[in-house]
């Protein structure tokens, strides 16, 4: 899923690179984790369950804003929070593309306990790239993809924790938040001629502008936020990501602490670069501390991300119930850990 620039911290600052060329060969610090942490009784996060969402949005179709496929999943995200106790907000924009276009594009949001003054706000992307410009085949290329993990992961996994936290005995002490971010896989091709900024992740940009409580009438706020995306492909891993520690330093490193104390292999304990990704306008635009929870392959020292990113690859055969546990449940037990 995520094309947009990939930036790389070196030791004297940074070092600003365009996706399209070969990061720097360097090795990035490792901060120091936060002592153990005491976990709280927390609700089981069932992978099978998160694959069942992720799965059934990919059987709607690509969800491309103005398809009739993007149409029938906005509602049936809508229809399913809903379904879980969350009250629901539906934030239209018009989206300005690259390529000239304006797409009518939602961001969907759902609140739990809305009445808690103090609120975490979880989000993922929900919508799919529309052509597969990284595909190796030129007879498939630009054709749209099924966005199994690119899109599908987070937003799967962000309806089994609504599922969760409505349905368990175990009570939160804080306010929920799920967003669905519309249009931030529609950027520009990496690589090609007069490169614009700020093509991709058009929802966030707009909800970081206008982020008002749908509910209350006030200016929206929240203690942090985590952003899932790419997050259900087998053998994935999770390094810490340079913008979520620049903006959410401590939050990052404490659930990554969490993600271990559980078990967790797949959350190293590595710098591995910075992605523009949608936390990153929630950060600098809406002032919300957030860190994202995002794959980053060591397969191959050019590429950030695993090779079915932006090719037909990224279906439901990549996508592993043991991948979306160890986020979820890692997610749960930050949100039960709160007071």
């Amino acid at each position: 899923m995520k094309k947009k620039h990939l930036f790389f911290f070196i030791i004297i600052g940074f070092l600003w690179a365009c996706k399209d060329e070969k990061p720097q060969n360097v090795e990035n610090s490792t901060p120091d984790p936060p002592k153990n942490i005491a976990l709280k009784k927390t609700p089981v996060f069932l992978g099978d369950s998160a694959y069942f969402f992720v799965e059934k949005q990919v059987k709607f179709g690509t969800r491309i804003p103005g398809t009739p496929s993007h149409k029938a999943c906005a509602d049936y995200l809508v229809n399913t929070l809903e379904k879980y106790k969350f009250k629901t907000f539906r934030q239209p924009f018009d989206a300005k593309t690259f390529d000239g276009k304006t797409l009518k594009a939602e961001n969907i949001i759902g609140s739990f306990n809305p009445d808690a003054k103090k609120r975490i706000l979880l989000a993922a992307h929900w919508d799919t790239r529309p052509f597969n410009d990284k595909e190796t085949k030129d007879t498939t290329k630009y054709k749209p993809i099924d966005g199994a993990n690119d899109a599908g992961s987070g937003v799967g996994i962000l309806l089994e924790i609504a599922r969760v936290i409505s349905q368990s005995p175990e009570k939160l002490n804080v306010g929920v938040d799920i967003i669905f971010f519309d249009a931030e896989d529609y950027g520009q091709t990496e690589g090609s001629k007069n490169q614009k900024a700020d093509t991709w992740c058009l929802g966030s940009q707009y909800w970081a502008k206008n982020k008002r409580n749908a509910f209350t009438a006030t200016d929206y706020s929240a203690y942090y936020g985590i952003l899932l995306d790419m997050v259900g492909a087998k053998g994935a891993e999770f390094h810490f990501e340079s913008y979520s520690l620049e903006y959410a330093k401590e939050i990052t490193l404490k659930f990554w602490q969490i993600a271990n104390q559980l078990g967790f292999k797949n959350f190293k304990q590595h710098e591995a670069g910075a992605i523009t990704d949608d936390h990153y306008y929630v950060n600098t635009v809406a002032k919300i501390p957030m860190f994202d929870i995002i794959e980053h392959s060591t397969k191959k020292p050019d590429e950030f991300f695993g090779d079915y990113h932006h090719t037909s690859k990224d279906n439901m055969e990549i996508i592993d119930r043991k991948t979306l546990t160890s986020v979820g449940q890692s997610v749960l037990q930050m949100l039960y850990n709160e007071d």
